[in-house]
C-alpha cells in the first residue's frame, strides 16, 4: 500500500466534520464515504497499529471519542491526520481511504468481534497486542 495502484480513484473532496466526527471523502468515480474518526484511528496504517508484518498487529480500543485535530496532504497520494490522542504516524493513501470507506461495515463487524474475543469493549483502555481487523488490506 505504499502508493497508488493503477486505476485507483482520486479524492475530489476531503472534509473533516468535527461535530459528527467523520471524514467525508468524495472520489473521482462518484463514490463518497463518511468514515468515522474512530475507524480511521483503530485502522491506522501506522506500524504502531499494523506492526511490521503479519501477526504483529495491535488491537486498538479506547478511541470512541477521538477527534481529528489536523490533517495534512502527503504528496499527491495520501493524507496524514493528527488525532486528539497524539497519534499522527498513519499515512492514509487514497487507496486505503477508499478501502476503509467501502469496507467499513465489514471492518466494524470484524473489529467488534475481535474486541469481544479479547474480552474488552471499544472504550477499554489499550490492551496488549492482539490482531487488528484492518490488517487484511
Amino acid at each position: 500500500m505504499a502508493g497508488l495502484q493503477a486505476g485507483t480513484p482520486n479524492p475530489e473532496n476531503i472534509t473533516v466534520h468535527g461535530a459528527s466526527k467523520v471524514l467525508e471523502v468524495s472520489f473521482s468515480d462518484g463514490a463518497s464515504f463518511r468514515i468515522p474518526f474512530e475507524l480511521l484511528r483503530v485502522c491506522s496504517p501506522s506500524a504502531e497499529v499494523q506492526g511490521h508484518g503479519p501477526g504483529q498487529e495491535t488491537l486498538q480500543s479506547g478511541h470512541r471519542h477521538v477527534d481529528v485535530v489536523a490533517i495534512e496532504q502527503v504528496g499527491n497520494y495520501a493524507v496524514r491526520p493528527t488525532f486528539s490522542d497524539g497519534h499522527n504516524t498513519g499515512i492514509y493513501s487514497w487507496e486505503y481511504l477508499y478501502f476503509l470507506g467501502s469496507q467499513q461495515d465489514k471492518l466494524w463487524e470484524d473489529y467488534f468481534a475481535q474486541l469481544k474475543a479479547a474480552g474488552v469493549d471499544r472504550d477499554t483502555p489499550m490492551p496488549g497486542k492482539k490482531a487488528s481487523s484492518c490488517a487484511s488490506h
